[in-house]
């Protein structure tokens, strides 16, 4: 017996040991960041955007974010250096609702940053959606400054062999400037590629009503984006609308939501318009960029190329919408589409 309880007592603490062996590790390395900045040799994998994202944003060196779903993950952040002098972090969450974006930016306020700039992308489909709503489950150890609740972060198997093993073995940094950044290889983004994925939606028998979303919009807007415009004057919030092709548009002329969508547009600008340290930008009716599929790799997802577009628009105030031509602009958007060949593009087989 006394042999038995030796062994269990060398074996308990053997484990113990090792537990707190690996913890050591986790947080000297912090793959997620939650504890400092990267090691300067250390060659980080940056791939989990919700899990590494609080941690970039309590501990990496910047003045301004990138916020948005995966419309905004092909933005190069060196662009923003470059042509706004901004030292910029990319905190893309795909597929991103509204709770998401509140989510991380009670971090990037709570860090100590001095935030210049938001750049923030809104895409009106997710903004219909419940305020507290995420794309994924939020791992609110990794959310909160409670580090008695960290375990699950300190003792996880994959953060150790995923995360600290796997690339000291096979050392490939992620670049933060291009993190995130869609899989598509040049040759994905052709019209014959987009249209062969292409499954349109299905059609609507009656017309939507145009009030149909605005309720939820409202409440995400007064829930999740307005309370930070408005807690933070001296930030520049720079909201932008991402171009989605032209076949959006037919899916949303199936579902007879033309009213609707637009008013989705029309109600979150004008609830902007009056914050002094908003500029609202309008990129859907970019009718050279919509209307040409070489352009996409899906039916919504567009090359690198125009990100660097939107940035340089950014800098230049090119397709900044007011109250003054909003109007203009929407009418523009629906005449693009009112007016497309929508026969032709699909009477060829792809």
């Amino acid at each position: 017996m006394k042999q038995y309880k030796k062994w269990l007592a060398v074996f308990a603490l053997f484990f113990l040991g090792l537990a707190a062996a690996v913890m050591l590790l986790v947080v000297y390395v912090d793959p997620f960041f939650q504890y400092h900045a990267p090691l300067e040799d250390f060659p980080y994998v940056v791939d989990h955007q919700v899990n590494q994202n609080p941690g970039m944003a309590k501990h990496m060196d910047y003045d301004s974010v990138i916020l948005g779903s995966s419309m905004t993950v092909n933005f190069n952040t060196e662009w923003f250096g470059e042509l706004m002098g901004l030292k910029t972090l990319k905190l893309s969450y795909s597929g991103a609702f509204p709770k998401d974006q509140a989510n991380i930016m009670d971090i990037i306020f709570a860090s100590g940053h001095k935030v210049d700039a938001v750049f923030l992308g809104i895409d009106v489909i997710t903004y219909s959606g419940g305020v507290d709503e995420t794309k994924y489950p939020v791992p609110e150890y990794l959310y909160d400054d409670t580090v008695w609740n960290d375990i699950p972060y300190l003792l996880n198997k994959d953060v150790a062999l995923q995360y600290i093993l796997r690339p000291l073995a096979d050392p490939d940094k992620t670049d933060l400037a291009t993190v995130y950044a869609s899989w598509w290889t040049e040759e994905y983004y052709n019209k014959q590629w987009v249209m062969h994925n292409y499954v349109p939606a299905e059609p609507a028998l009656e017309e939507a009503d145009p009030e149909k979303y605005v309720k939820n919009m409202e409440a995400n807007m007064a829930a999740n984006i307005c309370p930070y415009i408005e807690a933070n004057p001296d930030t520049v919030f720079y909201i932008f609308f991402p171009p989605y092709s032209i076949l959006y548009w037919n899916d949303v002329l199936l579902e007879k939501q033309m009213d609707a969508v637009i008013r989705e547009y029309e109600y979150i600008a004008q609830r902007l318009f009056p914050y002094e340290n908003v500029k609202v930008f309008f990129f859907p009716n970019q009718e050279w960029i919509v209307c040409d599929l070489d352009n996409y790799a899906d039916y919504s997802h567009y090359h690198p190329d125009i990100n660097r577009y939107m940035t340089e628009c950014f800098a230049a105030g090119e397709c900044e919408v007011t109250i003054n031509n909003l109007g203009e602009e929407l009418e523009k958007m629906k005449q693009i589409v009112y007016d497309y060949d929508f026969e032709e593009l699909f009477s060829i087989e792809y």
